[in-house]
């Protein structure tokens, strides 16, 4: 089959033959990749900055957003069966530990993560797990949903901490409204009565965030100082990182999401304001069906580009250029 490959860092990946995954276990599930997202993740991954903390073996192949058909399934598994249409939660969990347990499968503490420490799914098939996979409704096409495995999970995930802080008459700032933030977007005005504020350069972004019912869409963040309740950081890099937490009031809090930058602030100024910074990650399983909710009903659609698979380096240079709004797809 064919499959993206990461051979060394600093290059490029290639689009490699290499053998088909086969189903060994009880429990597997093996998938035929209907689209697989391209994450700036992805991009990082290219770059070395997942090297140390992933340990993973190169070559291999990329890709933690995926959605297509259950081919073939283990002996144990009862929740999908061949033909299925299905998106894979980005982690596969052991269901043992005490996270996975309460329900906290993305802190599981014996798990893999396909395209980050492990074969991904920016290939033809992809094996995964029946506690990976979620089961399409009807109407919802593996290409539509794709990058809400990661992308809009990890939208979903902040905003689902937030809503408790985000009551009616409250203010959130999301800065970025790109791959991730336009998912975010949607996710808060689906499940807060937030005032939304969307930041962005990008006059292409922000006439998106605007379309998707955002209440003020700006470039600008100097009349946004001490105003928020929440921000939603989905850029953490280039700037961003740095006017964050500043746009919150006091008791306000900065929810990280997008990386890469570097939050640096005197403890003094967080004690003083009791200011909070919450990390994200992806999402939990539950998280991911509840997204597929919303999905299904229409109140989270992903704005997307298509690629054909062989096409992943053209579709890494648009993103790294800023010219791909949205979420790129790859398409075996």
């Amino acid at each position: 089959m064919k499959a993206v490959r990461v051979h060394s860092y600093g290059k490029r990946p290639s689009v490699d033959e290499v053998p088909e995954p086969r189903v060994t276990g009880p429990l597997d599930v093996l998938v035929q990749v209907g689209a697989a997202g391209l994450c700036r993740t992805d991009l990082h991954i290219v770059e070395g900055q997942w090297a140390e903390k992933s340990g993973v073996q190169l070559p291999y192949t990329i890709g933690h957003e995926n959605a297509g058909w259950v081919r073939e399934v283990g002996s144990a598994v009862t929740n999908v069966a061949a033909g299925d249409a299905v998106i894979l939660h980005p982690l596969v969990t052991c269901g043992l530990c005490r996270p996975c347990r309460s329900g906290d499968d993305v802190h599981c503490e014996n798990s893999r993560f396909p395209g980050i420490d492990s074969d991904g799914g920016m290939a033809e098939y992809l094996l995964t797990s029946a506690r990976s996979v979620v089961k399409l409704a009807d109407g919802l096409e593996p290409a539509a949903v794709a990058a809400l495995a990661d992308a809009g999970l990890t939208a979903y995930h902040a905003v689902r901490k937030a809503v408790p802080l985000l009551y009616p008459g409250t203010t959130c700032v999301v800065i970025g409204a790109g791959g991730l933030g336009h998912i975010g977007v949607q996710c808060l005005l689906a499940m807060t009565a937030a005032r939304v504020v969307v930041v962005d350069p990008n006059p292409a972004a922000r006439e998106l965030a605007r379309s998707l019912g955002a209440h003020e869409v700006t470039d600008r963040t100097d009349h946004l100082v001490d105003s928020a309740h929440v921000v939603l950081d989905f850029v953490g890099e280039q700037g961003a990182e740095k006017v964050g937490l500043t746009l919150t009031r006091r008791a306000g809090s900065y929810f990280v999401i997008g990386y890469g930058g570097t939050v640096d602030i005197p403890t003094i100024d967080l004690i003083s304001t009791e200011r909070n910074i919450i990390g994200n990650l992806v999402g939990s399983y539950n998280d991911l069906d509840e997204l597929m909710t919303l999905a299904a009903q229409g109140k989270v659609t992903l704005h997307t580009r298509t690629y054909p698979l062989t096409a992943v380096n053209e579709a890494m240079d648009d993103l790294e250029a800023g010219r791909l709004q949205g979420r790129g797809i790859l398409v075996p």
